[in-house]
């Protein structure tokens, strides 16, 4: 039975992998281009209805802003990944925005670049997810009412597919989101060749009308509805920055293969959404949710359109009208991405939670690598995290879009202007005029996107924050707080731990207690082993709980002559551990230089429910003596017959243990396993 949960992980997750064979699990552009890229590439999928969405609310007119809209989202994602590209090249421990902004800004502002990033990954696996299968819904309509079971079961898939490794998840990963890639280009290239022929594209919803809707936009009014529309629109750009933070999962060189990744993912995602928003817009196609103030209208019906099919899905019904496949193909795909799009997440915050702890401000597990190399925990954390978001908000992607974007936008802006303190450090010590101009190019398109990020990041807070953008600014200072918390933590930990030159002295003497409850085989071999340490002074302790069977005690222990003093400590409350503590703070007291040892015989046993028969007032009082300053304790282990079926049993694997070498099994291995609280000494209590 104790194989069992170790066969069912191995099942699940694979042999464990050792650490020298880390460099297998790094990725080669082709597996990394999917791993880190599908939350940017799945953004095609929602991104230009979003700009219709915002558009349609000044009326039908404005549906003529689209290509100017798009053209500015095109522009900022291009500048994004070039800066990006530079980042990747400066900054490869896997950092990314933390440790520019740490860097070049302080480590304060490294710190809210981090907690807005670790909450955007959180709501990047929630929205994706949640999208995923609402999409999936509109084809497999059976699962609709249990949207939030199946969103929670794709969540726990693909936390087990990131838990098996980089690669493999690369692997599993790959097929599916190049399909994607495939089946959008397709249905473009398509779409051009009919063009070309003179077929007229015109979407089914090119007739509806938009009901609700403002007219007559002007002035003010139409710049803040265009700033939004562009600020939905950058959605596009959600998972640029997830490269940047995952640099230590490329193939070497890291930083150029990284840098060619964010080439091709700028490229295509460029493509890909320039391409669906063009059709959108020649087809005619229309959007608009049912819950809105704006509602779309069949005007031959009357009928409001309550459900409305997304817009890829209006551009690829309309292009392959005259070849059906092709429009499962898109769909399919479609959903397929946009639950792969959440795998980006589990890349991202794993690498950048790994730096946080190394950098104090995180728990250090979850630095620790598990079985197959990945960093387990904070896997585990994300998706435990994400699940519970998909639950409270029912899985509603309406509900959750509100709090998406604020961060990815937090972590753009801070990291750009990081970037251009970055080349102004660089130019003040540069001499070399080539050099300084490629310098003075770079800088120029790092202050050109922060500006622009920061104009986005505006928007988004005012347009969205009422409709729940508002957890987000209450969850990101609270995470900052926890963080700085944390390292606050560590540091006083460090320098408490700092070594002096009274730490290393010896102690004048060391004063031995073996504690005893009465003769027998674990008794002797605690006092053997203490006298085999030749400790300054040695006495045997007992607690008289019973006056009568302590008398017994002390007459045997006289018969067989031991050679180490018994001391009975009164108890008239029948007390164990009180009296020992009061004994052994007596003995401190009296000589505050020494040293206090305390030796315990433990039983260790073989069956779980042998602890139970076993009390653990042990335990207890080993818990509270490691509290006593100048106090060492120590288990002097005893082997019941019952432990025999453990003995040289494999250590079952933990996170982390693939680090460790392999071990030998040995009779003798299995005796370091004593478990606390199996002792002798509180089988009287």
């Amino acid at each position: 039975m104790s194989k069992a949960p170790d066969l069912a992980k191995r099942l699940l997750l694979g042999r464990a992998l050792q650490s020298r064979q880390q460099h297998e699990q790094l990725l080669p552009k082709r597996l990394a281009l999917p791993v880190f890229a599908s939350d940017a590439l799945s953004s095609v999928a929602y991104a230009p209805q979003e700009i219709l969405l915002a558009l349609g609310a000044g009326g039908l007119v404005m549906y003529g802003y689209t290509p100017w809209v798009a053209a500015g989202v095109i522009v900022i994602l291009i500048t994004v990944v070039a800066s990006y590209r530079q980042n990747v090249r400066a900054y490869q421990s896997g950092g990314g925005d933390f440790e520019v902004a740490t860097t070049n800004l302080g480590g304060n502002w490294g710190v809210v670049v981090a907690s807005a990033l670790l909450v955007d990954y959180v709501l990047t696996v929630a929205v994706s997810v949640s999208s995923g299968v609402e999409n999936l819904g509109a084809l497999l309509e059976f699962i609709r009412p249990h949207e939030v079971a199946v969103a929670i079961g794709i969540v726990v898939l693909l936390t087990i597919g990131n838990l098996r490794g980089l690669r493999e998840a690369g692997v599993a990963f790959a097929i599916p989101t190049y399909l994607f890639m495939f089946a959008v280009f397709a249905m473009l290239l398509w779409g051009l060749m009919r063009l070309i022929t003179g077929t007229e594209l015109r979407a089914e919803s090119a007739d509806y009308e938009l009901v609700g809707s403002e007219t007559g936009v002007a002035g003010f009014a139409l710049v803040f509805l265009l700033l939004r529309a562009f600020s939905s629109g950058c959605a596009a750009l959600t998972g640029v920055e997830a490269i940047s933070n995952g640099v230590p999962a490329f193939r070497k060189p890291k930083g150029d293969n990284a840098a060619r990744t964010l080439l091709m993912l700028g490229l295509i995602g460029a493509t890909l959404f320039g391409g669906v928003t063009a059709f959108a817009f020649i087809t005619d196609a229309k959007f608009a949710e049912g819950d809105q103030h704006v509602r779309m209208v069949d005007p031959a019906t009357g009928e409001t359109i309550e459900h409305p099919d997304p817009v890829i899905a209006q551009v690829a019904d309309t292009v392959f009208s005259n070849f059906a496949p092709g429009f499962v193909l898109v769909t399919i795909m479609t959903a397929l991405i946009l639950f792969l799009a959440a795998n980006t997440a589990f890349n991202g915050f794993p690498v950048l939670g790994s730096v946080l702890a190394q950098n104090r401000y995180l728990p250090r597990q979850l630095h620790t690598r598990g079985d197959r190399l990945a960093y387990s925990n904070g896997i585990i954390i994300l998706a435990t995290m994400a699940g519970l978001l998909i639950y409270a908000y029912d899985a509603s992607v309406s509900k959750l879009i509100p709090l998406y974007t604020v961060g990815v936008f937090v972590s753009f802006t801070v990291s750009q202007i990081g970037m251009v303190k970055h080349w102004n450090r660089l130019l003040a010590a540069e001499k070399d005029p080539l050099r300084r101009r490629h310098m003075k190019t770079s800088r120029a398109i790092n202050g050109f996107g922060a500006t622009l990020t920061g104009i986005v990041l505006i928007v988004v807070l005012s347009t969205k924050f009422m409709l729940g953008a508002y957890i987000v600014c209450i969850a990101m200072p609270l995470l900052f707080l926890l963080m700085k918390a944390i390292r606050k933590h560590y540091d006083r930990v460090a320098e408490e731990l700092v070594p002096s030159g009274e730490d290393v002295a010896l102690p004048a003497r060391n004063h031995a207690i073996v504690l005893v409850s009465t003769i027998h085989k674990p008794t002797l071999r605690a006092l053997a082993y203490a006298r085999a340490t030749r400790p300054s002074t040695l006495e045997a302790v007992t607690v008289a709980v019973d006056a009568e069977e302590s008398r017994r005690l002390q007459d045997e222990w006289d018969a067989l002559d031991i050679p180490v003093p018994l001391k009975i400590l009164d108890s008239p409350y029948r007390e164990i551990t009180r009296p020992v503590l009061s004994y052994v703070k007596g003995v401190r007291r009296k000589s505050p230089r020494d040293v206090v040892t305390v030796f315990i015989p433990e039983y260790v046993v073989g069956h779980w429910w042998e602890q139970i028969l076993h009390n653990q007032s042990a335990l207890r009082l080993k818990g509270r003596l490691l509290f006593q300053p100048g106090v060492m304790v120590t288990s002097v282990a005893w082997q019941l017959r019952s432990s025999d079926r453990l003995k040289g049993r494999l250590e079952p694997p933990g996170p982390g243990a693939s680090r460790r070498p392999p071990r030998p099994s040995s009779p003798s291995s299995s005796r370091t396993g004593a478990r606390p609280g199996d002792g002798s000494v509180s089988d009287r209590e």
